[in-house]
């Protein structure tokens, strides 16, 4: 049974990677885009905002997490753990922005509006900086932990070989100790 719980660290590499990447995006836009002219208001470099710590970096750096450890899991549990943390964090980014008007007497999380003028960039912004980006992790994750709550046959076939190895080694270690105890009655005999 605990065989079982191993997956192979290559079942949530890609997964991952990306996962990580798309969370220091989201915890970094905020700050590196108006460089760019892709920002929300505040649209001033690396100013900080209690929206911007609430909305953006801590679900940004719980994607990265969550995507560090499926990168890193080479337990099943754990991997699951990642995959559920970083798919929270990318819920959050879809989620939070429409919820924190319904904090009575919290107007600090605001996220701002988008900084650009025309509307096709503002829609760009709101995509990248929340809801598309979400969007991308949430389906990421998912597929993650799609993979990692199915044990594949290659699972099962490597769990049985591990165990037969240590039923073989098992075998191996007794059969000495078989030998000689058939060795001392044949002396004594």
């Amino acid at each position: 049974m605990a065989a079982i719980l191993r997956v192979p660290r290559s079942r949530g590499a890609l997964s991952g990677v990306l996962l990580m990447l798309l969370g220091v995006w989201g915890a970094l836009i905020p700050f590196v885009g108006p460089y760019f002219h892709y920002a929300y208001t505040p649209d001033s470099a690396w100013t900080w905002t209690a929206g911007r710590l609430w909305m953006e970096i801590v679900p940004g750096a719980a994607v990265a997490v969550g995507g560090l450890i499926l990168l890193a899991s080479a337990l099943r549990p754990s991997a699951m753990l990642g995959g559920g943390l970083a798919a929270a964090g990318g819920a959050w980014f879809v989620i939070g922005p429409l919820l924190h008007p319904l904090w009575p007497g919290v107007t600090a999380l605001s996220t701002g509006a988008p900084a650009s003028t025309t509307t096709l960039i503002a829609v760009a912004e709101q995509i990248g900086f929340f809801t598309g980006l979400g969007l991308v992790i949430v389906f990421l994750a998912a597929g993650a932990l799609g993979r990692l709550a199915v044990v594949a046959t290659r699972d099962a076939v490597l769990a049985e070989a591990a165990a037969g190895g240590r039923a073989a080694e098992a075998e191996s270690e007794a059969e000495p100790a078989e030998q000689t105890g058939r060795h001392q009655r044949s002396l004594a005999s």
